[in-house]
């Protein structure tokens, strides 16, 4: 009898996140916003800011999937271009928390001088709750697209720095790390070799939730009038506008809020399938 071959690393993740019912959930939910996201141009053609006031507070109907708003605008393509602004914004998030948060957590974690200053400036921004230091921020810089990225980066770094830093506590004073430092390697080549790949698993795992509250504060933020300028759609600024015509029609706030939750919901359990399949202290059989 010949014995079975070892399986990959990689393919027993893969296989554990497939069996996983909320990770599958979530990223069904979430590939159905990201493919509306990038098909935008094709399954919403028409100008989401065309107005035609003869055509206005039309209900949903097959000429007008979403029916349309206040100015006659279609909100198919209004809440179709809005995802597209939402995973834009949540991917440029991600992207600069991934690597502030990552830099700045791992010379926190790994030089002890620099941490007592590192962390400090960490508790400074995170004494203020997120919601209204992003407001703040906002109102300071201006209601625009790249503004509310640079806010958000600014709000959420010092939470993923704080979540690389733990772990690059913990691993720097594992023994192959003590081995590589004995036989002659760098700070830099540690960090680079052997500590930040062990520590992407809860990084992964933060972003993936940190997807989601950007989603959800852009929207807030939006919803304040301090996000994209109108008539730049958003679901923010649609069921801002919506929220005058909640009795006469109320599918304008409805549909994007529907959309909004749906894409949290789907990124929340996204990362709830990551962290039970990465994190071996909480990893069940689904």
């Amino acid at each position: 009898m010949t014995s079975a071959e070892p399986t990959a690393p990689g393919t027993q993740l893969l296989g554990r996140l497939l069996r996983h019912r909320q990770f599958v959930t979530g990223a069904a939910l979430f590939s159905i916003v990201l493919l509306a996201a990038i098909l935008a141009p094709v399954i919403a053609p028409g100008d989401p800011t065309r107005i035609a006031m003869r055509l206005k507070f039309l209900p949903p109907s097959r000429d007008h999937l979403f029916g349309t708003d206040n100015f006659g605008r279609s909100l198919w393509s209004r809440v179709i271009w809005g995802a597209q602004l939402s995973v834009m914004t949540g991917l440029a998030v991600v992207a600069l928390n991934a690597v502030f948060g990552t830099l700045f957590g791992a010379l926190a974690g790994y030089f002890k001088r620099l941490d007592n200053v590192l962390m400090r400036i960490s508790d400074a921004l995170m004494a203020f709750p997120a919601i209204l230091l992003a407001i703040g921020i906002t109102a300071v810089l201006g209601p625009s697209t790249s503004d509310v990225i640079l806010a958000l980066a600014v709000v959420y770094v010092p939470r993923t720095a704080r979540i690389v830093r733990s772990s690059v506590i913990v691993i720097r004073e594992m023994e192959y790390v003590q081995a590589a430092r004995a036989c002659g390697a760098g700070d830099w080549r540690i960090l680079r070799r052997h500590i930040l790949p062990n520590s992407m698993a809860p990084l992964i795992v933060q972003l993936s939730f940190l997807f989601a509250y950007s989603v959800l504060t852009e929207a807030t933020l939006s919803f304040l009038g301090l996000g994209a300028v109108p008539p730049t759609p958003t679901w923010g600024n649609i069921m801002a506008e919506g929220r005058q015509y909640m009795v006469q029609a109320p599918w304008i706030i409805a549909i994007p809020g529907v959309a909004l939750m749906l894409t949290v919901l789907g990124l929340n359990l996204l990362g709830d399938g990551l962290r039970d399949v990465l994190d071996p202290r909480l990893r069940i059989q689904p």
